[in-house]
């Protein structure tokens, strides 16, 4: 194997079914405390700043450059989760993830540049689960989790992400 992937153009036709926000943290720098208790707030459209992240959300404008400026989580894990768990009630927010997204392979999307919803974004790494999750879904939701945790990225496009089908155009899975 000669060490690098051909590049190809990913095109594909997902949906964006939530979007969320929240004002606080809840289990972020929060190892070893009690849980804090910011709610979702569930959006149709939120405001994307390049560098800065998602308005009203908790990582906006958290440091510079940061890798989190927006996390990505699918769809096909939360109802995937509501069966391994049995908890069909189980709510995408409780991920704590800000957009949820169905039919979009999000692991692929790693190091890569990506648009979506007309959008450009810069895939940075998995949204690793934490061990809240095994409080916040079920026991053992942490070690299932493990790569399906979400897409962390960074946004390169200032621009409006809303909720509904959409097109994801991944020019290139090569390293940038």
């Amino acid at each position: 194997m000669s060490g690098y992937f051909e590049a190809r153009d990913v095109k594909s036709s997902p949906v964006i079914r939530q979007i969320f926000i929240s004002a606080g943290h809840n289990f972020f720098g929060r190892h070893g405390q009690v849980a804090d208790t910011h709610g979702m707030t569930g959006l149709t459209a939120v405001w994307c700043r390049a560098g800065w992240g998602l308005a009203g959300d908790r990582f906006y404008g958290y440091r510079p450059d940061y890798n989190g400026q927006v996390t990505f989580f699918s769809w096909e894990v939360v109802e995937a989760a509501r069966r391994e768990f049995n908890c069909p009630e189980l709510g995408a927010e409780v991920f704590r993830r800000n957009v949820i997204v169905e039919g979009c392979e999000l692991n692929a999307l790693v190091a890569t540049r990506f648009t979506l919803g007309g959008l450009e974004f810069a895939g940075i790494s998995e949204a690793r689960p934490c061990h809240w999750m095994n409080a916040v879904v079920a026991p053992g939701a942490e070690a299932w989790l493990k790569g399906r945790g979400g897409l962390r990225a960074k946004i390169l496009t200032d621009g409006e992400l809303r909720c509904g089908p959409t097109a994801l155009i991944a020019p290139d899975l090569l390293p940038w």
